[in-house]
């Protein structure tokens, strides 16, 4: 049984009693905030959960190796878009750094040959603040965003599994990506859903529903049209980081959707385990 951990937990709320869920949450662009639906959806989700003492999260807009921890003072964001109306560029979100937090993730996952390095000029992306914003609107909750350090699964699962007793401290880890992602092809689509997002969403939510753990970390292979929702695999990636620290602590069979459908086309099924 891993050692407990020294998080601090703010002087209020007490912290959480139990072992805090892993998400994978599909994260939006920025017109998130304008969607008549999904805020609704973040918001009330939230509040299904104990109140974290901090949330520790792996945006799919964050790939750097060694992995790096961001900034754990003032949390600066990362307008990392191009062509939105301004009135997105002058979103805040002033939430608490979690210093202690990042110490606890050195202590877990620095080992020979496999170094952790600190980047503290490095602020929240749109995959953190985004969905953040909708769930714990007053930034009163410590974050820390970590980086992808790969794009395997097999090595993001170990990452999450070594993550995994952040969850009895009260932490909340939450890989953010999108289920499908592939918005060159949604350029050469009409309206609807296009198939290949349809049938890779439903593959993923069949692999999930069965614990098929070996297929989902061979999707690329597995899933139909696998390689058309995501050519590139970075929005899927931080699954894995969720699905290692859920089978470390036992309940990778309780996940479920929380979220399901469709945004422009891409599936924004959103995860919840424990």
């Amino acid at each position: 049984m891993p050692t407990p951990l020294s998080v601090p937990v703010p002087a209020t709320p007490a912290p959480p009693a139990g072992r805090m869920p892993a998400l994978y949450l599909s994260h939006g662009a920025p017109p998130l905030a304008d969607d008549p639906v999904w805020p609704g959806q973040l918001a009330a989700w939230a509040r299904t959960l104990p109140r974290p003492t901090a949330v520790l999260v792996v945006s799919a807009h964050w790939e750097e190796a060694p992995l790096a921890l961001g900034a754990t003072t003032t949390l600066p964001l990362v307008y990392d878009f191009w062509g939105f109306p301004e009135h997105y560029y002058r979103v805040r979100y002033a939430a608490p750094g979690a210093p202690a937090l990042a110490e606890a993730v050195r202590g877990l996952l620095r080992a020979p040959g496999t170094p952790v390095q600190d980047m503290p000029d490095r602020g929240l992306d749109h995959g953190a603040y985004v969905p953040l914003v909708e769930m714990y609107p007053d930034a009163d909750i410590p974050v820390l965003q970590v980086s992808l350090p790969t794009l395997d699964p097999a090595g993001l699962m170990e990452t999450g599994r070594r993550l995994a007793p952040l969850r009895d401290e009260g932490v909340l880890i939450v890989g953010s990506g999108f289920f499908t992602h592939n918005l060159a092809a949604l350029r050469h689509t009409g309206p609807g859903v296009p198939g290949w997002s349809a049938e890779f969403d439903h593959w993923g939510r069949d692999a999930l529903a069965a614990g098929d753990v070996d297929a989902l970390l061979d999707f690329e292979h597995k899933a139909p049209a696998g390689r058309l929702a995501h050519p590139r695999t970075e929005h899927f990636a931080p699954l894995f980081v969720t699905l290692g620290a859920a089978e470390a602590a036992g309940d990778l069979a309780d996940g479920r959707s929380v979220i399901d459908g469709f945004w422009l086309g891409l599936a924004k099924r959103s995860l919840q385990f424990g």
